[in-house]
């Protein structure tokens, strides 16, 4: 193999739209590139992902002779990339409210079976960060709670559902992206914790993933001062990558890298530099998720690395070795398998239901909907370039729960202002009572004063936290609080047989609020 075909193995990228591009194709024969990351965009339904991760395989095995790790971040709730005539199981918060870890192995079953069936073999996930601040933007509700012990319990029992599944799996973001309050997808984080601070918090899930087998592990691009002075994200720091994972942590498996298009990396240091400074790190499996023609560029800039002797040749060839004897295993080596749709849509709706937690009963009990509930909902916006929103989203929380509780649809923008609020108010004076869904309602607080004015208002009022269960903190104590960690619609379904009095909520608060 030579140094062009070592550097697309270690190489990943995507592609826009449903059918392989000319220019992802030109990509695999001139620089062979071997690997490659789907999102939502790139799928129609479960019949067009498996040929489409047929006609991956077929290309990249001709050109290079070997398979594709054919990844996706498919972690259940939030963050999902399979179509909807597929099975979504719940996120990692949502199952960890269960109080049973062995819940998180059934959903990593069924999901490894399932992309399996589907031709994906590679699943980005688990989180394994720990949640310790309520304010991070873009982890909340994808981590198992606020405690490392919490998060361990679950975490390994999700990755070994999806190992017998039949997929490799990645514990990620290393070292921690819990205790940030910035998305390093829009900016570059900073956690200025010591050592001994981490070693209590975000190390031990990744070191319990470690002694459990995980056979990849994901970076994060956080700026971590008292471990790397030089002021380097994590990914392109070789402190961190080779001297604490590889070395002090005695990980020997698969390290890959998060997004190098994120902009804490592609502002302040450049694409295709931080991909050769990611490898220089010791990383080995390095993403340009979006733009296919990137990955020719940084493979290009690999090889004059090599040439000048800032990327090890050595190194080079022991990443490959890495890479080619897990394709061996997870990619050759593998049996298709099949996969019951049917069956695994019933399993998984009654372990979604296990999911919704009554976070607050008001004193007087549970309010009385009445004939007429008025249903209020803002539209599933973007809370992260991470998570899913279809164009043209509508209010699905209003209309949805409306439908099933024979009541009224209201809409409110994700942060309603006085004037809308008070209109909101006027309009439920006029209903029996109001269901409110609040989605990340804790950053965009216009949501949360709209549940205390309805309740100053004298209206019985129910709050669904449709992410994560935070916005449930400081309500009025009339308000009657459900969590439900995600806004799909299963758990809108969920939800209203709850408030219908077809199903109690089970479920208990995995966090602190």
């Amino acid at each position: 193999m030579d140094l062009r075909e070592q550097i697309g193995q270690r190489l990943v990228t995507g592609f826009p739209g449903t059918e392989l591009t000319e220019d992802f194709r030109r990509m695999v024969r001139e620089y062979k590139i071997s690997n490659v990351i789907l999102f939502r965009e790139n799928i129609t339904d479960c019949a067009q992902l498996k040929q489409l991760c047929g006609e991956i395989q077929a290309l990249v095995r001709r050109e290079t002779g070997h398979g594709a790790f054919i990844t996706a971040d498919q972690e259940g709730g939030l963050v999902t990339r399979l179509p909807g005539d597929a099975v979504n199981v719940p996120g990692a918060m949502a199952i960890a409210a269960t109080g049973d870890p062995e819940n998180a192995y059934r959903a990593g079953l069924l999901t490894g079976r399932e992309l399996r069936a589907l031709g994906v073999n590679f699943d980005l996930a688990p989180s394994v960060d720990v949640n310790s601040n309520p304010e991070n933007p873009v982890i909340g509700a994808r981590s198992y709670g606020d405690t490392p012990q919490e998060v361990s319990r679950y975490a390994n029992r999700m990755i070994r559902g999806l190992l017998d599944g039949g997929v490799l799996c990645s514990a990620k973001h290393f070292p921690g992206h819990g205790d940030t309050d910035t998305d390093s997808h829009l900016a570059l984080p900073c956690v200025d914790k010591s050592m001994e601070e981490l070693e209590r918090t975000e190390l031990l899930p990744f070191r319990e993933a470690v002694r459990a087998g995980v056979p990849a592990v994901m970076t994060t691009h956080i700026l971590f001062p008292q471990l790397e002075p030089e002021h380097l994200p994590a990914t392109m720091s070789r402190r961190i990558m080779t001297g604490l994972l590889r070395e002090q942590m005695g990980f020997d498996g698969l390290i890959v890298s998060d997004c190098m298009e994120m902009r804490a990396i592609k502002d302040h240091f450049g694409t295709v530099n931080g991909v050769v400074a990611a490898m220089a790190a010791g990383v080995d499996l390095v993403f340009i998720s979006h733009d296919t023609l990137l990955s020719g560029q940084a493979a290009r800039a690999a090889e004059q690395a090599v040439a000048e002797g800032r990327l090890s040749a050595a190194e080079m060839q022991a990443s490959v070795q890495r890479i080619l004897a897990l394709k061996e295993k997870w990619v050759d080596g593998m049996p298709e398998g099949g996969f019951d749709f049917d069956a695994a849509r019933r399993e998984n709706e009654a372990l979604l239901q296990k999911t919704i937690t009554e976070v607050h009963r008001p004193a007087g009990g549970r309010p009385a909907l009445g004939s007429a509930p008025l249903c209020i909902g803002c539209p599933a916006y973007r809370t992260s370039l991470v998570g899913n929103v279809d164009a043209g989203e509508t209010n699905r929380f209003g209309d949805g729960m409306a439908r099933a509780l024979h009541g009224s649809a209201a809409a409110m923008q994700p942060e309603p202002g006085r004037e809308e609020i008070a209109a909101l108010v006027e309009l439920a004076r006029r209903h029996t009572s109001a269901v409110v869904g609040t989605f990340n309602g804790r950053l965009r607080r216009g949501q949360l004063e709209l549940v205390a004015r309805l309740a100053e208002a004298g209206v019985p009022t129910v709050a669904v936290a449709l992410r994560g269960p935070y916005d449930l903190a400081g309500l009025p104590e009339s308000v009657w609080t459900l969590a439900a960690f995600e806004y799909t619609e299963q758990s809108i379904r969920a939800v209203a047989r709850v408030l219908r009095g077809e199903a109690e909520p089970t479920g208990r608060l995995p966090v602190t609020l």
